[in-house]
């Protein structure tokens, strides 16, 4: 199942706050949603890496989607996460967020045992059999020990199975090749190709990358999106300009966690936006130090938005 045209633009995966109970702050996780459609954005990707997923509760997963879904209705795109480590325990998960109001699920390889290319496509392949929505693939390797090879997804996407791929590998090689197999193949016409690295958007969409889910566009929607438009514009100077702004920006991230989309720098960001009420992350993570959070303010400032 496809989407009758590919998925465009700029598609933030929601960060998820929470209570200091660690429960789901409603509240502002639908004010966080007014902000990234006052950017701009072109759709909504919940429970992704950005959003916790893997900390979170079925309720809760199943209450994000809930939430957000009937805050946008017909206006946005919302996709879900649909991650687990076992091909039934992903059939549960899309039923769930599918029933929530998911217009997509986003789903990666199986993980925790070690899974072959061939045992990959199976799993692709039931999911989309017995899913209602397009399922699109989450090329996540740091998370799931699996790159998923340009070729399969090529096969995956021209067989109907696959609706898109949301590529945070980082590894341009076989981005490259899935965005010019797509262009070449009739078959894929609604597939959509979307980079999940924040600091080579630019470089994707040069590469006919339709859009990008970049984790740091839950701070910044604006920027992304004016880098979106100016790229798509043909404005290569001014793109590569915005988009090294944005990469100055994204080292906010490189404080409170590992890797690029560290849940507890976002949510100080946004904490000290003032756009959630509550920084907290999910266990068993830490909370950020008080030097942690300085870090994330400076970054703030010298962006000009706080």
């Amino acid at each position: 199942m496809t989407f009758p045209a590919p998925l465009t633009g700029v598609v933030p995966p929601v960060c998820t706050p929470l209570t200091p109970e660690g429960e789901v702050d409603v509240g502002s996780l639908l004010r966080l949603v007014d902000h990234l459609v006052a950017g701009g954005v072109h759709g909504l990707f919940v429970l992704g890496t950005a959003s916790e997923a893997a900390f979170l509760t079925d309720r809760q997963r199943r209450q994000v989607v809930e939430a957000v879904a009937g805050h946008v209705g017909a206006g946005l795109p919302v996709l879900a996460g649909a991650v687990d480590m076992t091909t039934a325990r992903v059939l549960d998960q899309v039923a769930a967020v599918a029933a929530a109001g998911a217009r997509a699920v986003v789903v990666t390889a199986p993980f925790y045992a070690a899974v072959r290319p061939a045992e990959v496509a199976r799993h692709y392949r039931r999911v989309a059999a017995a899913s209602p929505v397009p399922v699109l693939a989450y090329d996540i390797p740091a998370a799931v020990r699996t790159k998923l090879p340009a070729a399969l997804v090529l096969e995956l996407a021209g067989e109907g199975v696959l609706a898109g791929l949301k590529d945070s590998s980082g590894e341009l090689d076989g981005f490259r090749e899935v965005a010019a197999g797509v262009r070449a193949d009739s078959r894929t016409a609604g597939f959509s190709v979307l980079t999940g690295s924040e600091r080579l958007v630019d470089v994707a969409l040069t590469l006919g990358a339709d859009g990008a889910v970049p984790g740091l566009a839950n701070v910044d929607p604006h920027g992304f999106v004016r880098l979106y438009r100016l790229a798509r514009a043909g404005d290569a100077q001014g793109a590569r300009a915005e988009q090294e702004r944005l990469c100055a920006l994204f080292t906010l991230t490189r404080t409170g966690g590992p890797g690029p989309a560290a849940p507890g720098a976002l949510k100080a960001a946004l904490h000290l936006r003032g756009i959630i009420d509550c920084p907290a992350t999910a266990g068993p993570q830490l909370p950020l130090t008080e030097r942690e959070v300085a870090h994330v303010r400076d970054h703030l400032a010298a962006a000009g938005l706080l």
